[in-house]
């Protein structure tokens, strides 16, 4: 099959060209020869690549398309769909990795000779590096499940897609794997291999994106190639996973500490299994109820390192791919508020030595699957919604985790660690009983001081710092650990009341006096600087005049007339950059928004426009700076871009605020005000003079600045009052 078997959309050709999407719009328009849609929707319609790219070279609007984005294209518009392709050139890219001499006589020739040839030549790599036949061939048991999942069923070729797919942190809709239909008698599911030679008619579509991937593989690697293709598959869907941050995996890694075999029983697309520092001789396993992630894993494990790597599909808590593995470590991001993890066909199953976790704790259920598949003394480090901590539904097996000795310490970690970002999830560090004694005391830690501001995640190396020098500390002496307000070791017997809540903040002390005092000291030395520069920006009186009479003009007008640009903001863009929210222009903050990569152009702010919120009936507009620009522009938002030789853009936003143009601006729809930006006024003055009321409103946005930070640090101030004089490190006098 040839490359006109790929499909592009309209947002991938503007790509191509180096355009906005309006572009490829005006073309389709004007142009009669550009290329018929052959798929997609009627909203948003695909097209053929090797048509696509053959029209903008005829037009002189492209001159090659660039290797990385004729590759990606390829992979996007696969007719199996983009994982399976994914897989394929994993496939192929570990075969180039290992033996490029053996791709490059397989690759010679047509299309239907490389198809023939190459699942010989891949069966044999693949066997050397994921395991020989008895161990490729189909396990059975019964145990476990998905982390990182997308939200539908899997189909890589070559892949049993058995086992459905499902999204993390929802309940799942369909069951992982087929059970039996009684609780008395454990189930037996089987799990397939993660990754299966794919047969000549499978990998026939896939060749030119095989051949396209293994020229990017010649320009920066395979492995650079594979993790290329799977980031920018991951920045395409970023609603479908849930991901593990890179920095979270390290420092789950770190906590787990060196380990010659390593188990992720929910691996999703390896990040947990990738954060392990390698050593010679090293074994991974990884397992994944979505047979599309636990192939790529294995073929990223492989491409990653040369540890042994073993890679199987199946639903974990139902279908155990190694039933009988102990390991030294166990590294899980395990799905969150699941019911139907198996709570009723597994109820005599002989992991739950902590006890039997009831339908709402599919969480621990999670736990004690680690702690079985340890070896004796062995770690688990677990990411945990903080729910578990407390509920009253798991305070049983809590309490006979903490009897036992198998749970050691429990984090909680910054808002904005790890999805969900709203809330602070924990981790859990857990141990194997072995014969020596169980020591009598847990760590807990409460990192929640270095969470960071909007999206921008936590400061990950103070955090890193003070979980591992904590743990390291504890893990040296078992206790005491003292750190106020930000790690302490407690005592068993502390914690095992009628609630045997683990959640750290209701252990730890508070900081210490002394530190508090002087943070309180340095708030009110800023606060006064602040006030002080609040007084020195106040506008001085202004002189009284009768209202003017201006002529008048509208934004609409100037539109029309091309002293502006208007663009509103949309739903779609590019997943790596920054957006700028409604809520972002009303609090004059940095921008905090995401938004998911669509077909849908981004609009991008630069310096000197002027943004205005359409809801709320507020008068507000900003105007952009350097630190700003760049930004893509969010929903409910317009921008404004003028042309600076005939309009100042802070007169321009000093005007947009005036109350009474806001007003008869505004229309009313149920209970929402919506602003109509064109029928904005503005008077008709001269260059020179705008710039002299552009001054004065520059003015006021500085003054308007410094009063919310005054009013943040004042808040701060009496906040920290409050906290001193109810916990005694403030006296009244």
């Amino acid at each position: 099959m040839q490359d006109n078997a790929t499909e592009v959309t309209a947002a991938g050709i503007a790509r191509l060209a180096g355009v906005g999407r309006a572009a490829v719009s005006n073309w389709r328009r004007r142009h009669a020869d550009f290329p018929k849609p052959v798929g997609g929707t009627e909203t948003s319609p695909s097209f053929a690549l090797a048509e696509v790219e053959s029209w903008l070279r005829e037009q002189g609007k492209l001159a090659e398309v660039p290797l990385c984005e004729r590759v990606w294209q390829q992979l996007a518009g696969h007719p199996e769909g983009a994982l399976t392709a994914l897989v394929h050139a994993g496939c192929a890219l570990l075969l180039i990795h290992e033996r490029p001499t053996v791709w490059l006589d397989v690759s010679a020739g047509s299309d239907e000779r490389l198809a023939a040839m190459l699942p010989g030549a891949l069966e044999q790599v693949l066997t050397a590096r994921l395991g020989g036949a008895a161990e490729r061939t189909v396990h059975s048991g019964r145990s476990a499940g998905g982390a990182e999942a997308v939200n539908r069923p899997g189909s890589a070729a070559g892949v049993n897609t058995s086992a459905a797919a499902r999204p993390v942190n929802t309940p799942p809709t369909t069951p992982g794997a087929t059970v039996a239909p009684t609780a008395s008698v454990a189930p037996t599911t089987l799990t397939t291999p993660a990754v299966r030679t794919p047969t000549g008619p499978q990998l026939l579509p896939s060749a030119p994106l095989l051949r396209g991937a293994a020229e990017l593989a010649a320009e920066a690697g395979a492995r650079q190639a594979f993790e290329f293709l799977l980031g920018r598959h991951l920045d395409a869907n970023p609603r479908q996973y849930t991901l593990t941050p890179s920095d979270l995996a390290g420092l789950m890694a770190d906590l787990a500490g060196p380990a010659r075999t390593v188990l992720d029983p929910a691996c999703g697309t390896g990040a947990l299994l990738r954060a392990v520092d390698v050593r010679p001789g090293q074994e991974l396993y990884a397992q994944d109820s979505a047979p599309d992630l636990a192939a790529l894993t294995a073929l990223r494990l492989a491409l990653h390192s040369r540890a042994g790597v073993h890679g199987a599909a199946g639903d974990t808590l139902r279908a155990d791919a190694y039933p009988e593995l102990r390991a030294d470590a166990v590294l899980c991001h395990p799905p969150f508020n699941e019911r139907n993890w198996g709570h009723d066909e597994l109820a005599y199953d002989a992991r739950w030595e902590y006890g039997f976790p009831a339908r709402t704790e599919s969480e621990l259920a999670w736990v004690q699957h680690a702690l079985a598949r340890l070896a004796d003394g062995g770690t688990a480090v677990l990411l945990m919604p903080p729910a578990v901590a407390s509920r009253r539904s798991g305070r049983r097996i809590r309490a006979d985790l903490l009897r036992r000795g198998a749970l050691r310490a429990l984090v909680a970690l910054p808002v904005g660690a790890a999805p969900p970002y709203s809330i602070p999830l924990h981790l859990w560090v857990l141990r194997r009983p072995d014969r020596t004694p169980a020591t009598p005391e847990v760590l807990l830690v409460d990192t929640g001081r270095f969470a960071g501001e909007g999206r921008g995640g936590p400061d990950w190396a103070a955090v890193r710092d003070a979980v591992l020098d904590a743990w390291r500390a504890f893990e040296r002496t078992g206790g005491p650990v003292e750190r106020p307000g930000l790690a302490r070791s407690v005592p068993v017997i502390e914690l095992l009341d009628d609630d045997v809540d683990l959640a750290p903040a209701r252990h730890l002390p508070p900081a210490a006096g002394a530190d508090g005092a002087e943070q309180l000291t340095a708030v009110r030395e800023r606060f006064g600087v602040t006030l002080r520069l609040t007084a020195d920006l106040t506008p001085p009186p202004a002189d009284q005049a009768p209202p003017a009479r201006w002529p008048l003009t509208t934004v609409g007008e100037l539109a029309r007339a091309g002293a502006l640009v208007l663009r509103t903001g949309g739903n779609g863009g590019h997943a790596r950059v920054p957006v700028l929210t409604d809520h972002d222009v009303l609090a004059a903050v940095a921008p905090s928004g995401t938004l998911p990569e669509s077909d849908e152009e981004a609009v991008l702010t630069e310096s000197g426009d002027v943004v205005v919120p359409v809801l709320g009936g507020g008068s507000v507009a900003r105007v952009i700076d350097d630190a700003t620009s760049g930004a893509a522009l969010g929903r409910n938002l317009v921008l404004l871009r003028p042309d600076h030789t005939a309009i100042d853009p802070w007169f321009l936003a000093g005007f947009l605020r005036g109350t009474a143009n806001n007003r008869q601006a505004s229309s009313y729809a149920s209970t929402a005000t919506r602003l109509d930006v064109r029928r904005l006024q503005l008077p008709r003055l001269p260059l020179e003079e705008q710039r002299r009321y552009g001054a004065r409103f520059r003015a006021l946005d500085e003054f308007e600045r410094a009063l919310r930070h005054a009013n943040r640090l004042g808040e701060h101030l009496v906040r920290g009052m409050y906290d001193g004089l109810t916990d005694g490190t403030v006296t009244p006098d």
